[in-house]
């Protein structure tokens, strides 16, 4: 059975950086994975309520709403909020990360391997959860 990744990005290029970073499976110990893209707040929010998604994907430098202040308004808002990989603009932007209550943060331009990486810990550790 496959996961569910949230992307969220104003930016198309951004949501197929992810796609592509990611492929079909981040690491051969996860399942595939299928994304479900997500341009705006109210189509993040209602993904969520609607359920089934085991990790989000965010990017900070999203507009109008970032991906730091609708990771921080998820993890209020949405019971049991799967976790997040936050898309940060720059290496000093992590302690934002933190703010927001992310689990985990790349920065862009995404980097394939540590991008897959990062995202395929935050499947083993929702996977664990579940099981």
């Amino acid at each position: 059975m496959a996961a569910t990744v949230l992307v969220y990005s104003d930016n198309a290029h951004t949501r197929e950086q992810v796609r592509l970073a990611a492929g079909r499976r981040p690491a051969a110990d996860v399942p595939p994975v299928e994304f479900l893209e997500c341009a705006t707040l109210p189509a993040v929010l209602t993904a969520l309520n609607e359920g089934g998604v085991d990790v989000c994907v965010l990017d900070g430098e999203a507009a109008p709403a970032g991906g730091m202040g609708v990771c921080r308004q998820i993890k209020d808002e949405v019971f049991n909020c799967p976790p997040v990989l936050l898309l940060i603009g720059r290496p000093q932007d992590s302690w934002l990360a933190t703010w927001s209550r992310a689990e985990s943060a790349v920065t862009l331009p995404v980097d394939p391997v540590e991008f897959a990486d990062a995202l395929a810990a935050l499947l083993r550790r929702r996977l664990a959860v579940e099981a």
